[in-house]
């Protein structure tokens, strides 16, 4: 599988070359002027061939500067500590006031981190961000080792350890399942680093609440047909090279499958719109897209893993999730504050799944937990979006000013 698809983009790499080369002739002042040159629809066509390809790439976070309370700051983005498989990314602000220290957990699920772009930009407004920066593991040499459920949760208690005592989590999405894992392993423990609270963004805690189509079709197969039909090797010309991983093309194909006709009207507008002029309604597809079409590959043992713990057996809801051989107890967590964050319309990860951690961690008393639905949105309007800034975001700001 992934062989054939290598094949495919190197032989198509001279042409897409061709094509960037030849973009900037056609954009030459002037040309239009010629009416019987086609210049709008071969630039258009250039343009739409460009931009509908897949990319293993991070895009930039581009975030310079927030701005708050008039107050401006620029930002500056900065390693706080680096893995082979993740990046532990600061936003740092120049000038800013000590502001509480928030870690958002991005999902390992074939995109990249800079999917969470308007939350940490939000975020940044009031708080000093970092953000768990995801490495396409196809990028990562099999010398660096296994990369599974265990070693996710790992690398999010190390990372609550660089930061340092006090700080918060905010989960979105898939993370939130391996989130709570860690914060009840610190908890348990007594780390230092235990964090003051933890908000869980649409989040599949329990699976078994209002299964969705997503959570149908992690169980309409044994994990065996997972193994044998979705995990392939990296190909020889990656820094991973044989590294067993599930394929970010694969995913994005599933997504884009669902909604293939919405798919290709956006990209026959955004013909249309090069060809009429119409810039910025052509730049909002473009970058969308950008975004969308970089994919990141996930380590076979990660993706199978959560398919099987998370999506098949519900390990953590049924008390039989373990870390690194131990038993997790989220009921040892007594001294973070639980914030459940769910959309009404969330068609991926249900209402009331994730509602079940407020359940798993019983020992919480009852001020230190918070449920919200938010009204009419699905699931990326949890965590961006108009309603996110002025509607979510409030609440998630509120709740870590109390915790503090």
């Amino acid at each position: 599988m992934y062989p054939a698809y290598q094949a495919q983009a190197d032989l198509l790499w001279p042409l897409r070359t061709l094509n960037r080369l030849t973009l900037p002739l056609l954009d030459q002042p002037g040309l239009d002027d010629f009416p019987w040159l086609p210049t709008r629809p071969w630039r258009a066509a250039g343009k739409v061939f460009d931009l509908a390809q897949v990319t293993h790439t991070r895009p930039p976070w581009r975030i310079g500067e927030v701005t708050q309370g008039g107050e401006r700051w620029p930002v500056t983005e900065e390693a706080a500590l680096t893995t082979p498989f993740a990046t532990l990314l600061r936003f740092r602000k120049d000038g800013a006031p000590a502001q509480p220290k928030v870690l958002v957990v991005a999902p390992m699920s074939g995109h990249f981190a800079t999917l969470l772009r308007d939350t940490v930009r939000t975020l940044l407004q009031d708080h000093d961000v970092y953000v768990t920066d995801w490495h396409n593991v196809r990028d990562v040499p099999l010398a660096a080792g296994r990369f599974g459920l265990d070693e996710y949760t790992g690398h999010l208690i190390d990372f609550l350890a660089a930061i340092g005592p006090q700080a918060h989590v905010v989960a979105v999405c898939q993370p939130c399942v391996s989130a709570l894992v860690a914060v009840s392993v610190m908890a348990e423990d007594d780390h230092p680093a235990t964090p003051a609270s933890l908000t869980l963004m649409a989040g599949p805690i329990d699976c078994r609440v209002s299964p969705t189509a997503v959570n149908k079709l992690a169980t309409s197969k044994p994990i065996d047909w997972f193994r044998k039909n979705l995990i392939s090797h990296v190909p020889w010309q990656h820094a991973g090279a044989g590294r067993r991983v599930y394929p970010g093309f694969v995913q994005l194909s599933a997504f884009m499958s669902m909604n293939k006709d919405r798919h290709a009207n956006a990209f026959k507008d955004y013909y249309k719109h090069i060809v009429a002029d119409e810039f910025d309604k052509a730049e909002v597809t473009r970058t969308f897209y950008e975004e969308y079409l970089a994919v990141a590959d996930l380590a076979a043992d990660f993706y199978l893993e959560t398919v099987e713990r998370v999506f098949q057996t519900f390990d953590l809801p049924r008390g039989e999730m373990t870390y690194r051989g131990r038993r997790v107890n989220p009921a040892a967590i007594r001294r973070t504050a639980l914030l459940t964050i769910e959309g009404e319309r969330d068609d991926i990860c249900s209402v009331g799944q994730t509602l079940a951690a407020q359940d798993l961690a019983s020992s919480l008393k009852l001020f230190m937990r918070t449920h919200y639905i938010q009204p009419n949105v699905g699931h990326y309007g949890v965590f961006s979006g108009r309603r996110w800034q002025h509607q979510v975001y409030p609440l998630v700001r509120h709740v870590i000013q109390v915790s503090q």
